[in-house]
């Protein structure tokens, strides 16, 4: 077997352009018994250490490389020049680890100095870092080959010259490749000529995007992918003649038979190359500490022990107590100290600190590090690990190989400043955001296959549709649990055809972005250690993912953006103005009002709770105490819910709660005989097996892994003990061997699913604080509620809603009252100004400036007078529509006949003023002025009909304030429809991860009916001819699209249009990137139900007498309505007829004959 190795290999991380798995490819590259093998995507780095690990573990040697874009300028020439290419290609591979340090360096400039198009580097950077570094020509995009090909051989000469003394005699090579296009073998002649005429060697590469031959057609699509493209485009990117696979020695060698250097080359070249990664090492950044104290552990003990005395005060007294904590402190802050970890602590505690200094709020903790009295006594957390029993070992402890994790939730419009803060601190050059990667998975590459290969849209989505949305869904998992899709994937050769595509491609990162919330803090330059790139708004990130930099022992941090953090802020803020002495950190957690409010289901905007689901567990549940929310968050997740039943039938008798053991009580009181945390698993190993906490932590993963063979190893240590690793066992313990045997089968059916207590518990904290302030402060809460969600017209739109179902009044936009935000004002909310559409902050903040500073405006003429400068033609009439200007004499509809002449005359008077010009006003005293009389008048002109006044506040506002066109359909509503709009807008939060989850009130696929008004219609043609279209249907709390299609449509399609007032029944369907959408299944136009008019009479008697007026009036209005009689006295209910039609002038007769209030119509 020849001696070759592959120099020019593209994975998965050349985005959307190999599709090579490393895991897959470094594999394959054994087997086809290479030694090693080289890792050189597009510009970038991301890839690199887990190939290392992967070709590592295959036993061959990991080649660490590039295939880097040079500038043909300067890195900071940003244009391009006459007749050049912005960017040539260039490999280069770390020959050791000074290589590879400068091949970050490299990488890195390439983005933050040299981004344009591609990142780019030019000689310069390349001739100050190319010690350790050997580089190849590369493809026909390289510089050298680029002059080759447009018959420019001596510049391509000078090139290579150029190349090779930058690198130096031996590290750079001309690179062959043929992938059987003739362009590659006029150059490859060419090069083979230049090597002999300057010495530089050759090398052979294949430009490898795939691993199989097989691959290419998956491959092709992924380039449609990227390129927006169909395989049906004929003008489109491709790579012809599927060549670029990992080809066997053989392959090659037969390829290159007529240059064996070159073969021979890639070998010595791989020799060469020997890189090693540390792994394992932390790399923390030092604490500066004050210099009165000597070392950090000396601060860090005074910091917890001011702590203990601020967060315990009078309990200290208790000499018990005080022993118990004390003891408990000095073995955390031992264990820490002697794992490396203080400075960490120090870290924490100094951004959380700033944090608190500058009125920025901070969640009460996050995660495991809240099991920590250190984390309490340094107020890093707010949650008392003594009072909730949490286990520090979960968090720490001296058996855990990997660093600890300590997230932190900030306010989300403080976060940005905290970061900040650490930047400044800790210099710009050590701090960096962290890069994350979307997946292509199992749904999302379903529709981007389907979408390249030009498959009709509904097929692709009704196929997209049939991948349950579970955690960790593969296409196989999906076609092993639904047999529709295994059916249609056996029946359907188009489906087959996008299934066996599409599972080619899945898994494979699609994209780049910016961790939401990841923060890389280093002791030196971050490109020290980890390449960098650029994302979105320019933040540097670093190439390599969280867990990646968790590997290589760098110190990462999570810093999240917690909206309700905010909302809870604001909401104090305004209680303080009644309530100066209100503090949140000080309210009772056992109030039982506040349980009683979370029992009624009521929790729109209580963190945690809000979805449908959620509400129905509250009401079930009903919480009694924090523990009681601590489990209830923990167990609404998919798996744990199995055990709600049994958690709630022990909860409310607590006689049925069976024990397999004594020794299990004081461990799983508190949750009422369930296991719902993962610290109980810990602590029943422990306390029933003599496990040691470190020790029972690794039981705790390895149980939440599901792996069966240590499971069955641990199984045998827990009943029956281990001496050789110190376990006694249950049986030695004092618990029999059948009973030990069925607590540990019954921990592991739990533990799989167990949650983090500690987390939870910070969670609780939130969820109770916000539920505080909803019960006894609901105006405030409910007004800094909807300014968290200013900008989304159809949560504010939802929480109106709510307000309205509270009783709280929400008061119309005022330019004497409102503020940019929503405000309480005597237990009433004042609606935003920034709500006003084409207003702008700038001269909302003058209206509000202008009027603090000179008082409230005398009337709209006084308005437009004092800001006309900062007012147009629009801005002023959306103030008049949204009904800001009603606090003014006259009505809506005059004010805008009026609006343009006035504020024309307005402009007029200062432009005189400024010029100096006399006017008018000129002559007067500003109480002339003032005076009314001088005003420009709003004429007596009628108010505009009520449908178009609210069609003005829809316009302006984006939702109806005054009133709503489906008021009157309410209670039908409520009758006929199982969701609001509401319900479908995806939430989106900081999931357990840290990671920005969205989430959809209703479960994908349910099937829901919604009332409400089309305001949108769009038809469209599908590709097989038929139309089809897409709905926007709006009721009180915001709009749903409602997705038709064509045999619906053809069915219904005469009931949408706009204004139409529908019931729609129909599916539930959820995509990754929107809001949940309904699937029209059934549409009901509500003006064609069946009403019933109701007329009522005090008794039998008074019909009898008004009998024959009725039908008289009936003879004249015949329909398909009812008409009911009802008599008070006796409660009699009699159908008069079900032919009459209730028209306006029906009802109009009928209530002028019996009075307004005795006759009501009812949809049926």
């Amino acid at each position: 077997m020849p001696n070759f190795t592959h120099l020019h290999v593209h994975t998965e991380y050349s985005l959307l352009d190999g599709s090579s798995k490393i895991s897959e490819i470094t594999k394959h590259a054994a087997e086809l018994g290479m030694n090693s093998l080289a890792i050189t995507d597009h510009g970038v780095m991301y890839g690199v250490v887990d190939f290392y690990e992967a070709a590592k573990k295959n036993g061959i040697k990991p080649i660490i490389g590039c295939e880097i874009y040079v500038s043909p300028g300067s890195r900071f020439d940003k244009e391009k020049q006459s007749g050049e290419s912005k960017y040539n290609h260039l490999i280069l591979l770390a020959e050791n680890n000074e290589g590879y340090q400068n091949l970050m360096k490299i990488v890195s400039i390439g983005f933050t100095e040299g981004f344009y198009y591609k990142p780019r580097v030019d000689y310069e950077i390349l001739e100050k870092y190319h010690n350790g570094i050997i580089a190849t020509s590369a493809c026909l995009a390289g510089i050298i080959p680029r002059n080759l090909t447009m018959g420019m051989y001596d510049e391509a000469v000078k090139e290579a010259v150029r190349l090779r003394d930058i690198f130096g005699e031996g590290n750079f090579f001309l690179e062959l490749q043929d992938h059987g296009i003739a362009a590659q073998k006029q150059v490859n002649r060419q090069l083979i000529k230049m090597s002999d005429e300057t010495g530089i060697p050759l090398v052979c590469t294949n430009d490898v995007h795939y691993t199989y031959s097989e691959d290419a057609e998956a491959h092709d699509i992924l380039l449609c992918i990227q390129t927006q493209t169909t395989v049906n485009d004929e003008n489109r990117m491709r790579y012809p003649g599927g060549q670029y696979y990992l080809k066997s020695p053989e392959e090659m060698a037969e390829l290159f038979d007529y240059v064996p250097e070159a073969l021979e080359n890639t070998q010595k070249i791989a020799d060469r190359c020997n890189v090693t990664i540390e792994f394992g090492v932390t790399k923390l950044p030092k604490f500066k500490y004050p210099k009165e104290f000597e070392s950090s552990w000396e601060y860090i003990n005074f910091l917890c022990e001011k702590g203990l005395k601020l967060r315990y005060g009078y309990k200290l007294d208790d000499v018990n107590f005080k022993n118990e904590v004390t003891d408990r402190l000095n073995y955390e802050l031992q264990v820490i100290h002697n794992m490396g970890y203080v400075d960490y602590f120090l870290i924490v505690w100094d951004y959380i600190n700033f944090a608190k200094e500058h009125n920025i709020p901070v969640g009460p903790g996050r995660g495991s590090a809240a099991g920590s009295i250190v984390s309490y006594t340094l107020f890093i957390s707010d949650i008392d690990p003594i009072e909730y029993n949490l286990v520090f070992e979960r968090f720490l402890n001296p058996e855990r190989v990997s660093m600890p994790d300590i997230d932190t939730d900030f306010c989300y419009e403080g976060r940005d400043r905290v970061i900040n803060y650490v930047i400044e601190k800790y210099g710009s050059e050590c701090v960096s955001q962290i890069v994350t990667f979307g997946t292509m998975a199992a749904r999302a590459v379903i529709k981007d296959v389907g979408r390249a290969l030009d498959m009709p849209y509904a097929k692709r989505d009704m196929v997209a549709k049939m991948i349950p949305q579970t955690i960790g869904i593969t296409i196989d998992k999906a076609i092993e649990l639904n047999k529709d899709l295994k059916e249609l994937y056996e029946t359907d050769e188009e489906v087959t055809e996008l299934i066996d595509r599409a599972r080619r491609l899945e898994g494979l990162p699609r994209h780049a972005s910016v961790h939401a919330s990841g923060i890389l803090i280093c002791d030196r330059p971050v490109d020290d250690y980890v390449p960098l790139a650029v994302g979105a708004d320019n933040a540097v990130v670093a190439e390599f993912t969280m867990t990646t930099l968790e590997r290589l022992g760098l110190l990462k941090m999570d810093f999240l953006g917690l909206r309700t953090l905010t909302v809870i802020r604001d909401a104090v803020n305004m209680i303080r103005k009644k309530n100066p002495d209100f503090s949140i950190d000080n309210i009772n957690y056992k109030d039982k009002k506040v349980f009683d409010y979370i029992s009624t289901g009521k929790c729109e905007g209580i963190f945690q709770l809000e979805s449908s689901g959620m509400k129905a567990f509250m009401k079930e549940l009903m919480p009694r105490s924090l523990e009681d929310l601590i489990a209830g968050i923990s167990l609404y997740r998919p798996g744990p819910m199995d055990f709600i039943p049994q958690y709630i039938k022990g909860k409310n008798n607590r006689g049925s709660i069976v024990y397999e053991s004594e020794k299990l009580e004081p461990i799983l009181s508190s949750t009422y005989g369930c296991i719902v945390y993962q610290e109980q698993v810990m602590q029943i190993v422990r306390d029933l097996a003599g496990y040691s906490w470190g020790r029972s932590d690794l039981v705790r993963r390895a149980m939440s892994k599901k792996k069966s063979d240590v499971m069955e190893k641990e199984r045998k240590n827990f009943i029956y003990g281990n001496e050789e690793e110190g376990v006694d066992g249950c049986v030695k313990r004092g618990t029999d061997e059948k009973t030990a045997g069925k607590i540990f089968d019954e921990m592991i059916d739990f533990a799989k699913y167990a949650f983090n207590k500690s987390h939870a518990a910070c969670y609780a904290v939130i969820t109770y604080r916000t539920a505080y302030l909803k019960t006894y402060y609901p105006v405030e809460f409910m007004a800094a509620l909807m300014t968290s969600v200013i900008d989304n017209t159809d949560k504010v739109a939802g929480y109106i809603y709510s307000c309205q179902q509270m009783g709280i009044e929400l008061k119309l936009p005022n330019v004497n009252e409102s503020g940019e935000y929503f405000e309480a004002d005597n237990g009433a909310i004042n609606f935003a100004l920034n709500e006003i559409k084409a207003l702008g902050r700038p001269v909302i903040h003058r209206i509000v400036t202008e009027r603090n500073l000179n008082g409230k405006y005398k009337s709209m003429s006084d308005f437009v007078r004092r800001l006309c400068s900062d007012l147009n033609r629009r801005s002023l009439e959306n103030l008049i529509k949204a009904g800001a200007l009603d606090c003014f004499e006259g009505t809506r509809k005059a004010k805008i006949a009026v609006s343009e002449r006035m504020l024309d005359n307005a402009n007029r008077q200062s432009k005189d003023s400024i010029s100096g010009q006399m006017s008018l006003f000129d002559m007067m005293s500003q109480s002339d002025i003032e005076d009314s009389s001088f005003d420009m008048r709003v004429p007596d002109i009628p108010e505009m009909p009520l449908k178009e006044l609210l069609d003005n506040e829809k316009e302006v506002l984006g939702i109806y304030i005054s009133g709503h066109p489906l008021d009157e359909y309410s209670k039908l509503f409520g009758r006929k429809t199982t969701a609001r709009a509401v319900d479908f807008a995806v939430t989106e939060e900081n999931g357990d991860e840290g990671v920005e989850e969205k989430k959809s009130k209703l479960p994908e696929g349910s099937v829901q009916t919604i009332g409400g008004m089309v305001i949108a219609v769009r038809e469209i043609m599908t590709k097989r001819g038929d139309q089809m279209c897409f709905a926007t249907v709006e009721d009180k709390t915001g709009s749903v699209e409602v997705v038709v299609f064509p045999r619906i449509y053809d069915k219904f399609r005469r009931l949408l249009h706009i204004d139409a007032k529908l019931i729609v029944s129909g599916k539930v369907s959820i995509d990754a990137d929107s809001s949940a959408k309904l699937l029209a299944e059934k549409i009901t136009d509500i003006d064609e139900m069946q009403r019933e008019v109701w007329v009522r009479f005090a008794n039998e008697e008074a019909y009898i007498k008004a009998r024959d007026k009725i039908i008289g009036i009936n003879e004249h209005f015949t329909g398909n309505d009812c008409l009911i009689v009802y008599c008070e006295e006796g409660k009699k209910m009699l159908v008069l007829s079900d032919s009459v039609v209730s028209s306006d002038e029906y009802i109009r007769q009928l209530r002028e004959m019996f009075g307004e209030k005795n006759v009501a119509v009812r949809i049926k």
